[in-house]
């Protein structure tokens, strides 16, 4: 599943679209999508996985899911879900995603500082709505959309690592200092995966999702194929990573 970072760098080079007009709309979507032939793109914009184009009185949102994926001048073998056609033969083309229109005004459906790679992000905002789940495991927190907008399993697997926390640590026993690392890297492991996707390395930088021993203490690293309540896979350190709330009589 595309995550945050990657949905900044596909808002990015789809920038040149923006202020264009659709001419040709074609896709197997089931959604009314021939509402966008003759309309022009007024802003390209993103929210954490969502990528966003807005019209003048309606927005495109395109999800992603498990396995979707685009291409911008060029086509897959496929079928796309969605394919727009612009003056030139230039065209955006998405596949294996989900389609939806959203009607009001993206100001009042997006909450812009829940996005951890948006300048509004708010980390006190993150702050107090950790405060209120305290019995939320560390690795589901992350992944929670309405937190830290944006984090998919790559970076909730390594920002856990970075600051050595179990990701079935609850929130509510992390100790402040701890939580604010949490959030944290919630924001700077998602700038670093930017910036790594951006020069083809992220692979290269990868310290714990999908390896099998710890970088730091050469560890077999824990594997669990659902954790949590979102179900996703979680590798981590058993000895380097504390789960908390820590044993009686541990130092916190």
């Amino acid at each position: 599943m595309p995550e945050g970072p990657t949905i900044v760098i596909l808002k990015e080079e789809a920038a040149s679209f923006a202020g264009r007009t659709v001419r040709q709309v074609t896709g197997n979507s089931s959604q009314d999508i021939q509402r966008m032939q003759g309309r022009k793109i007024r802003a390209i914009r993103s929210w954490g996985k969502h990528f966003l184009l807005e019209f003048s009185d309606f927005s495109l949102r395109v999800h992603f899911m498990l396995y979707g994926s685009y291409r911008i001048n060029e086509r897959r073998e496929a079928a796309p879900r969605l394919s727009l056609q612009f003056d030139g033969g230039d065209e955006l083309n998405f596949y294996a995603c989900s389609i939806k229109f959203i009607d009001q005004p993206l100001d009042e459906v997006y909450d812009w500082s829940a996005d951890v790679m948006n300048p509004d992000w708010d980390a006190r905002a993150a702050r107090k709505k950790l405060k209120q789940m305290p019995q939320a495991l560390a690795a589901d927190a992350l992944l929670d959309q309405n937190v830290f907008s944006g984090v998919g399993n790559i970076i909730k697997n390594e920002a856990l690592h970075r600051i050595r926390v179990h990701p079935e640590s609850l929130i509510g026993a992390l100790p402040p200092r701890k939580l604010s690392e949490l959030i944290a890297q919630a924001r700077d492991y998602s700038f670093d995966f930017y910036r790594w996707k951006k020069a083809y390395e992220l692979k290269r930088h990868l310290q714990v999702h999908t390896k099998t021993h710890c970088p730091r203490d050469g560890e077999r690293l824990s594997f669990r194929k659902h954790l949590g309540r979102f179900k996703r896979r979680a590798f981590f350190c058993p000895v380097c990573q504390r789960l908390y709330p820590a044993p009686e009589g541990d130092e916190a």
